[in-house]
């Protein structure tokens, strides 16, 4: 199994690689936790994809110290990485989203998959239940089955602000709607507030929520190649700011009938630094998981 890591954008909230961030006394920083997860729960390979000037910094510092325990691989996510017969728009400057990031991997995954943001701590139990449905994943009567990791509400927040969450909608353990949300805690209730800027409302702390942890097969690639092109087309008016997004393309899957999403149910507890006082709180609950050994103190001895 492959784990494919998007590190392209990179540090953007608070300055600085802060995925190249240490968060223990060891120099171990959250990325090393994720591929030590994975690790022990069957992954056999871990493909990064990042900027192509941050490889040098990305090598060094994580890299080669897990190239004797997984395979490792790189990919450049580039704004020229485009379909024949399309150009760089004058005024783009960031990526084109976290499909496309995807879509610039294709040549480096030849099995069924999954995805992390490099910036987020997922937790070992969400490991177990994205691997365990990647090991016993067979396609059904054309049917591409993904899943994704669903997280309580109420596990992924942060006492310092509000946190970009996918409010999830399901029906008998199947995905069938995102609802990208501003989402925090106000008093004692949770309130999501969608980007596309409809009414707030509030959340049960219970409710699934995507981190963006996803198990795809290697069937996405070909959808994606097809769809880039189209969503190009499609957005002439806004082409300097679009991004060509996971979510967007795995509902097209879901109304086509393509492909079903699995949600699995996690109580794992995320950790981030989705702001820079966030910081002390992750280094705070991964001491406690090593204390309580968890974790070596050392990942990679």
């Amino acid at each position: 199994m492959t784990l494919v890591i998007l590190a392209a954008g990179m540090g953007s909230r608070f300055g600085g690689l802060k995925q190249i961030e240490p968060i223990d006394e060891y120099g171990h920083f959250i990325i090393d936790y994720s591929i030590y997860d994975a690790i022990r729960e069957g992954f056999t390979k871990v493909v990064f994809i990042i900027k192509r000037e941050n490889y040098d910094i990305f090598r060094e510092t994580i890299g080669k110290r897990i190239e004797k325990k997984i395979e490792v691989e790189y990919v450049f996510q580039e704004i020229d990485n485009l379909p024949e017969g399309y150009s760089v728009p004058e005024g783009r400057i960031k990526p084109w989203g976290t499909a496309h990031a995807i879509l610039c991997a294709k040549d480096k995954v030849d099995e069924n998959f999954a995805i992390i943001n490099a910036d987020d701590f997922y937790g070992r139990d969400a490991y177990h239940v994205i691997s365990k449905f990647m090991k016993n994943n067979n396609t059904h009567d054309n049917i591409l089955r993904y899943a994704m990791a669903g997280y309580k509400v109420k596990n992924t927040l942060t006492e310092n602000g509000s946190v970009k969450r996918g409010v999830c909608e399901e029906e008998n353990g199947y995905l069938t709607n995102i609802i990208e949300c501003k989402v925090e805690k106000v008093g004692s209730e949770i309130i999501a507030t969608p980007l596309e800027g409809s009414n707030s409302f509030k959340v049960l702390e219970d409710a699934p929520v995507s981190m963006n942890m996803f198990a795809f097969t290697k069937d996405i690639f070909k959808y994606l190649e097809e769809g880039f092109p189209l969503f190009l087309d499609k957005h002439k008016e806004d082409i300097d700011t679009c991004e060509y997004l996971i979510p967007s393309v795995v509902f097209e899957e879901i109304e086509n009938k393509i492909a079903t999403v699995e949600v699995l149910k996690t109580n794992a507890i995320w950790q981030g630094i989705t702001y820079k006082e966030d910081k002390e709180k992750v280094v705070k609950e991964i001491k406690k998981l090593v204390d309580n050994n968890e974790y070596p103190k050392d990942l990679w001895k």
